[in-house]
């Protein structure tokens, strides 16, 4: 599941060959088990934001995640309290909105 927020983000930054095998990656994505949408977007989006657009960094931000995720909040900056505050500030709406199953 990739909220729709994020979905946008990911849409305006990368190809539109691209978007669609992006969004099933960071679909199938999964912090860890019983982890809330909250959790899986903050994960995703660290993903994302590490890319800055180019899908090679991507898949090196995934690999990175599926070895442990708590390193991709690190790198990308939301690990601290403030996460749900920066994540609004870059994607917009205070809800993750509907996600993309």
């Amino acid at each position: 599941m990739v909220s729709d927020r994020l979905q946008a983000w990911v849409r305006a930054r990368f190809g539109p060959s691209e978007v669609e095998a992006l969004l099933d990656l960071l679909t199938d994505l999964v912090p860890f088990p019983g982890g809330t949408a909250e959790s899986a977007e903050r994960v995703q989006a660290a993903v994302v934001f590490l890319s800055d657009g180019d899908s090679r960094r991507l898949l090196d931000a995934v690999a990175l995640a599926q070895q442990d995720w708590r390193d991709v909040l690190v790198a990308a900056g939301l690990a601290d309290d403030d996460w749900a505050d920066q994540l609004n500030s870059v994607l917009g709406s205070t809800s993750p909105g509907r996600l993309r199953q």
